[in-house]
């Protein structure tokens, strides 16, 4: 049986709805100390499923090489725990989630941010699960990203500021509205992937040990 194609909402569309709410401030949080840093990786491994994604300090000067990432989001349905990874102490358990094979880094788009951790960190990333191949299996041709799948899911517009994107990530204390972007982009795959309720079992949750990965 053929499977029935959808479409996506486009820009017009979503701008049209009503603002996403997301994680408040008070819901993001910086570790600093180790032990922030040990009471976050508690938190998350604890996790079956939590929501994943990265941020660098864009290059702008032809031939630069980005030495990213320099941030990772990773979070909860009630917290993000943001790591910079200047940090002291930050690496090491960050580590720790990220090749957990029983906590599942959730997110969009995940090739550039596996190839980035591997670079950064020379490791590679475990149990990830990469959304656009869900709505992929659901019938949707091209890539939504988290825009539309709010949109799809919740009829809600997530705004995501360019400038702020684009912004230093590499800065020592991250501004409030960094914090806010980068906590909520991740929020937001983890509440796509509740609001799914697919079974685990029938999830594509990549291995690091598989063999066809990019």
């Amino acid at each position: 049986m053929k499977r029935e194609e959808r479409e996506a909402p486009g820009k017009a569309d979503i701008a049209l709805l009503p603002p996403f709410k997301g994680l408040e401030l008070a819901q993001i949080r910086v570790p600093r100390s180790p032990e922030d840093f040990a009471a976050a990786t508690r938190d998350l491994l604890q996790q079956r499923y939590i929501g994943f994604d990265t941020e660098s300090k864009p290059t702008f000067d032809k031939g630069e090489t980005s030495r990213g990432p320099h941030v990772v989001q990773l979070t909860t349905l009630k917290h993000a725990y943001i790591f910079q990874l200047w940090r002291e102490h930050c690496c090491e358990q960050l580590c720790r989630i990220l090749q957990s094979a029983d906590t599942v880094k959730v997110g969009f788009g995940l090739r550039s941010d596996r190839s980035h951790i591997r670079r950064r960190l020379g490791i590679t990333p475990n149990a990830l699960l990469d959304l656009d191949q869900v709505f992929r299996r659901q019938g949707y041709r091209r890539e939504l990203g988290v825009k539309a799948a709010i949109a799809v899911l919740l009829q809600q517009k997530f705004q995501k500021s360019k400038s702020v994107a684009m912004s230093n990530w590499a800065l020592p204390e991250l501004k409030e509205n960094q914090l806010l972007y980068a906590g909520n982009d991740a929020y937001a795959a983890r509440l796509v992937l509740d609001l799914l309720d697919i079974d685990d079992t029938a999830l594509p949750i990549s291995h690091a040990h598989d063999k066809a990965r990019n």
